[in-house]
């Protein structure tokens, strides 16, 4: 018996089905930067993504990380096909208009290759360290909807991602953005309930004749990284501090088992849930590699 099949990981029930388009996109799969050592390393890096068969290198917008849109422009410059990508902006950060100037530069210094993706901003210590005064969650979800909604009508070739997890929030990504993306909510699913198709059907009713033009993306936070079929629990641990390991193994963006097994739940996802569009930690970008490959293989 393989060691990955020692572990097999707990099914995700299903209650609904949100998902009902007629055609399944294409897969596309993302992997995030959060640590920039020197350029000789972020360009090294940025080519093995695009070598694995990444479609998108995201940067994450906290105070101690790199800065997104340097970071971005160098990953632009070493690569031919990678796209790059905010995960996502703090768009509490900004003013739409200056946020705008970079964007309009970057998407035309990669060659359109630029995805912006946005957030309300939720960590106060950032906005302590900024000197910026910490807006109330209301606030800060009604700056991310003007911010959005003059990214859409200034910059429109440059695709709008929208993530969280909260009503008012999806419901601007659903008549604002071109994708959205998912957290998997802040419970596991149960026999009775499934909190990631819940909030999906949530965006349907809210998108309307939308929703079929919209991606779906969802974030993976613990994967295997070697034959065991384990994932590691440290991220969604610090994330999900009120779930406990059990449930963690049954949180969506939580992958368990063998390489098959995890591209077979990928597959599932989309089928299910429409979920098309996955981005991974950089630590987990070998190990997602040879899961690309195998759901490459099946589309052919």
């Amino acid at each position: 018996m393989k060691k990955a099949d020692a572990y097999m990981p707990q099914p995700i029930p299903l209650q609904t089905c949100p998902y009902d388009h007629n055609v399944a996109k294409e897969f596309r799969f993302g992997v995030g930067v959060t640590r920039v050592r020197s350029r000789t390393d972020l360009e090294q890096s940025a080519r093995r993504a695009e070598a694995l068969g990444f479609d998108v290198l995201q940067v994450p917008d906290h105070l101690g990380g790199p800065a997104p849109f340097p970071v971005m422009t160098a990953i632009a410059m070493a690569t031919s096909t990678l796209r790059v990508g905010t995960f996502v902006v703090n768009s509490a950060f900004y003013r739409p208009a200056l946020l705008a100037r970079d964007v309009e530069a970057l998407h035309t210094l990669s060659d359109g290759r630029f995805e912006l993706g946005l957030g309300t901003g939720y960590v106060k210590e950032e906005f302590d360290a900024a000197g910026i005064p910490f807006p109330s969650a209301g606030e800060r979800v009604d700056h991310l909807r003007a911010t959005a909604e003059y990214m859409a009508a200034q910059l429109p070739d440059v695709p709008l991602m929208i993530a969280g997890n909260g009503d008012r929030v999806l419901r601007t990504a659903a008549r604002v953005a071109d994708i959205i993306g998912f957290t998997g909510g802040d419970r596991a699913a149960t026999a009775d309930r499934d909190p990631l198709a819940e909030r999906i059907a949530f965006v349907r009713d809210a998108a309307g004749d939308r929703f079929d033009d919209l991606e779906l993306n969802l974030a993976i936070t613990a994967m295997p990284v070697d034959d065991s079929g384990r994932p590691d629990l440290t991220i969604p641990r610090i994330s999900l501090p009120g779930l406990s390991d059990e449930e963690l193994l049954r949180h969506p963006g939580v992958l368990s088992g063998s390489t098959e097994q995890i591209a077979e739940q990928i597959i599932r996802y989309r089928d299910v849930y429409g979920i098309s569009y996955l981005i991974v930690q950089m630590r987990h970008a070998e190990a997602f590699g040879t899961v690309i490959e195998v759901l490459r293989q099946s589309q052919r």
